[in-house]
């Protein structure tokens, strides 16, 4: 963490001007709330297609007033590349988030998840690159390990994608590539493994398991676990990724046109993330009984996921401050007070 505490007195001290895409949505609105907290200047993009206006009204409530006055709203779509340009003037770092997300979504309406996740983030490059901007962070994902047997997964070491939302996650780490040889324009990937925390939406029919889970369980709602129960994936609660993020967009030249995992570096079962959520429901005097549904395995994921971090630990200084149970405490005690 000295890294990263070094990096925050830094931006205490000096104002620089943040684009954030996606800042309505579960991870850009937490990126949004960072950088306000550190009295930087943010420029906010989001279209509504999956974030939520309640999200911006939770970022004023959350940060100082006299903050959120540095915060700049504009509903807009990254598939306009006359948005894209009109926003990126006069900004230092853009950390790019909008994207639409989830697996049987894409498998559902794949033409939409490529206009999204390729043609949008082509557009936000390009304007990045015209309008100057110092670097580029971009939301990759370990989706695009496919099916690659080892574990952890490590950077260098790729298989065939299983989706088309891993198709198009893996197309933005080629573009990113393409920029920097041919526009010498600098960006960083980072492929998020399974993020969870404060503000991710529980509702509809891609929710995430442990929004979903904690909602359903909270309510005495019976929950489904598809496959046996035995898949595994390296939870990794939303301050690790907010470090990340701030991390990589201020790395040193030799850090940068990279991708790099953003986990833990752990592998937890979802029968394990079952019993962790119980207990912690229990401290909270919510004693949940059901037992699960198991249901056939989803067409398209993995059986199991785990992160090599080191890479990031080396060339970004990153240092997850929360494990999956640390990190499951401090989500639940937020969704019981807001849900």
């Amino acid at each position: 963490m000295k890294d990263y505490q070094k990096l925050l007195t830094k931006l205490g001290e000096n104002q620089y001007t943040w684009l954030v895409t996606g800042c309505a949505g579960f991870i850009g609105s937490n990126l949004v709330e960072a950088l306000l907290n550190l009295n930087q200047k943010v420029i906010g993009l989001d279209n509504f297609s999956t974030g939520h206006s309640s999200n911006i009204k939770n970022i004023e409530l959350a940060v100082k007033k006299n903050n959120f006055k540095n915060f700049k709203f504009i509903e807009g779509d990254i598939c306009d590349i006359r948005v894209c340009q009109s926003i990126s003037k006069d900004v230092n770092y853009v950390l790019h988030q909008a994207a639409l997300g989830s697996v049987p979504r894409s498998l559902l309406d794949p033409i939409k998840t490529n206009q999204v996740n390729i043609s949008g983030f082509l557009n936000i490059m390009i304007a990045a690159r015209d309008q100057g901007v110092d670097s580029l962070v971009y939301a990759a994902s370990s989706s695009t390990y496919g099916d690659h047997p080892d574990l952890p997964k490590t950077e260098d070491k790729i298989g065939k994608p299983l989706s088309p939302y891993a198709v198009s996650k893996y197309v933005n780490e080629l573009y990113a590539d393409i920029f920097y040889k041919n526009f010498n324009f600098d960006s960083i990937g980072l492929r998020y493994f399974n993020v969870f925390g404060r503000r991710q939406d529980p509702n509809g029919a891609y929710a995430a398991v442990i929004p979903k889970w904690i909602n359903a369980m909270q309510n005495m709602s019976s929950i489904q676990i598809n496959g046996d129960g035995s898949t595994s994936r390296d939870f990794c609660y939303i301050d690790n990724v907010i470090q990340a993020n701030l991390l990589a967009a201020t790395a040193c030249e030799e850090s940068k046109n990279q991708v790099y995992n953003i986990a833990v570096g752990d592998s937890t079962s979802l029968n394990q993330l079952f019993k962790i959520i119980t207990d912690i429901l229990g401290d909270h005097k919510i004693h949940y009984s059901l037992e699960p549904k198991y249901a056939d395995f989803r067409e398209g994921d993995v059986k199991h996921s785990q992160a090599n971090i080191d890479k990031a630990k080396k060339m970004l200084g990153y240092e997850p401050q929360f494990n999956v149970k640390d990190g499951l405490k401090l989500a639940i005690s937020w969704y019981l007070k807001n849900l």
